[in-house]
């Protein structure tokens, strides 16, 4: 596949071991969890560019990776490595929409 054509979401999931099946990043994109540089995703067909930011919301929180290659099958774990980067830890809640952070310095909560 001709990397300036890209490639479509589904398959970048899949092959980067994001979710375990197809079919699953399918669900995902149709379902409006994945994010394409910012711009909500809506088909398993949508295409991905190198360099591109995939955002997706999964069970456990989210997850943020940039695509750095494509592949023509899925591979192992380290084949997977060398597909996407990931720009945050899934295990990193995301604060960005939360409001702000209870303060703890003192007192009971009840003034």
């Amino acid at each position: 596949m001709s990397d300036e054509a890209g490639q479509r979401i589904d398959l970048v999931l899949w092959h980067g071991r994001i979710v375990r099946t197809r079919a699953d990043a399918a669900a995902l994109a149709r379902a409006g969890r994945v994010r394409v540089n910012g711009a909500r995703v809506s088909t398993a067909a949508r295409l991905v560019r190198l360099g591109d930011v995939v955002t997706v919301a999964l069970h456990g929180g989210v997850r943020v990776v940039r695509v750095l290659g494509f592949a023509a099958r899925r591979g192992g774990a380290e084949d997977a490595r060398a597909l996407i980067e990931d720009i945050r830890d899934s295990d990193t809640p995301d604060t960005s929409a939360a409001g702000p952070a209870w303060d703890k310095s003192g007192g009971d909560g009840m003034r």
